[in-house]
């Protein structure tokens, strides 16, 4: 699917069916708009349940003022307006109130977009609008005179957050990363303090780029490797409506036969991700035509050293992260299945994942299947994709379920004793 090829209103309603299907907005709450090519402004109505739009519910403003449609536009238009005035490069804009950005909009903070990478670059500069009454001019002048300063990402106090981009996607991206880096910030902060990137490890973590590979053509598709990309979108799909992924961070690979396996592509958009967007790798070269993970030979080298491994997830869900982010140290030994399925998780140090990637494979074993990166990401392997996936889950389930223990009081642990015997019951290596 082309996203770019749908038309304006089809654009705004797949992307707010995203936004309040994942509780980022609510029925009444946020609006869209798209600044068309003849200065048409197609924009969201006002007072229609935003869980059940359908393009004829979008609303179109000619440039002399006149409206089309079934429905007035959003009372939210005056600001959309504005920001197009002030800002002839965006042709789109996104509002909305997800929980975890109206909690900063109303203590009147930032959240940090520098604890993990790529964030920053994708949120850009954050400002803050000064409050203004839902729906008025002033509001809008206000909003538009802080895009106006080059920001693509603003915080209006006491209200939510406005994203414009050069197209919708992009805008619901950097406004996904945004409500994603609000909601690690505040679960950090549940345990510990959050640690951001240095100036320096910024720099480091740009020199993660494309890996240089020659290309094959495949001479055909074996049924296995057709049933493992079937498998491998399902599961993406599934990360990603379940917050593990973002629309373009998270990567899964499976192994084939020899010296295969599938892997992600780079940038592509894992909620609607589809079987021949996969990439195989063979012998070291990559499908023609095609661009993997960056972690491509993070990959490769797991897949190298240990057998066992048939499968490979790197994500970043914000519960296990905040122990990513903070010197808070996960434990697995809370209750029997995180102890099963998770064993033992280290922490390495910050791009050691992108810098040294043999020695990070070296790290996993039947007894390590799961290694922590600090303000980078989670490395899971399995013995198979669901194996993988079900350990991630598991990991992220009891992230979540050890912050929230940490309001109620003392954590804890399963004792030695009871450890060992967990591990002979289910004959753990």
């Amino acid at each position: 699917m082309e996203f770019k090829l749908l038309h304006p209103a089809d654009q705004i309603v797949m992307i707010m069916e995203r936004i309040y299907g994942y509780g980022m907005t609510t029925t009444s709450g946020g609006n869209i708009s798209i600044l068309d090519e003849n200065g048409d402004i197609w924009i969201t109505p006002a007072g229609v349940d935003k869980g059940s739009l359908t393009s004829s519910d979008i609303v179109c403003v000619k440039p002399d003022g006149s409206i089309e449609g079934n429905h007035k536009p959003s009372s939210e238009l005056p600001f959309h307006q504005s920001i197009y005035r002030q800002r002839p490069d965006v042709k789109a804009v996104l509002h909305a109130h997800s929980p975890a950005l109206v909690s900063f909009s109303i203590v009147r903070k930032l959240p940090d977009t520098k604890l993990i990478p790529n964030m920053n670059l994708i949120c850009g500069e954050v400002g803050m609008a000064e409050y203004g009454l839902p729906g008025s001019v002033d509001l809008g002048e206000k909003i538009a005179a802080t895009f106006k300063k080059g920001m693509n990402t603003v915080l209006l106090e006491n209200h939510g957050v406005v994203v414009v981009g050069e197209d919708l996607f992009k805008a619901f991206m950097a406004f996904e990363t945004l409500d994603f880096c609000a909601r690690l910030e505040i679960k950090a902060r549940r345990i510990g303090i959050p640690v951001s990137l240095t100036p320096r490890y910024i720099e480091i973590s740009k020199q993660k780029q494309h890996v240089e590979m020659e290309e094959f053509v495949p001479e055909s598709y074996s049924s296995y490797e057709r049933k493992m990309r079937k498998e491998m979108c399902k599961l993406i799909q599934r990360a990603y409506d379940q917050k593990l992924f973002t629309s373009t961070q998270g990567t899964f690979s499976t192994r084939l036969e020899g010296n295969s396996f599938l892997i992600t592509p780079y940038n592509v958009d894992r909620k609607y991700i589809d079987v021949d967007q996969i990439v195989r790798i063979e012998n070291g070269k990559k499908e023609a035509g095609k661009t993997p993970s960056r972690s491509v030979l993070l990959h490769k080298h797991i897949y190298k050293m240990h057998p066992h491994v048939n499968a490979v997830i790197i994500a970043h869900p914000p519960n296990i992260m905040a122990f990513a982010v903070t010197e808070e140290e996960f434990d697995s030994r809370t209750i029997p299945e995180s102890y099963i399925l998770l064993r033992d998780i280290v922490k390495l140090p910050f791009g050691s994942s992108f810098m040294q990637p043999a020695l990070v494979a070296q790290e996993f074993s039947p007894k390590r299947p799961i290694v922590l990166v600090k303000n980078d990401c989670i490395i899971v392997t399995g013995s198979s994709l669901l194996n993988a996936f079900d350990r991630l889950e598991v990991a992220e389930y009891s992230a979540k379920a050890l912050i929230a223990s940490k309001e109620l009081g003392e954590v804890v642990t399963i004792d030695d004793n009871k450890i060992a015997e967990i591990e002979k019951a289910f004959k753990l290596e």
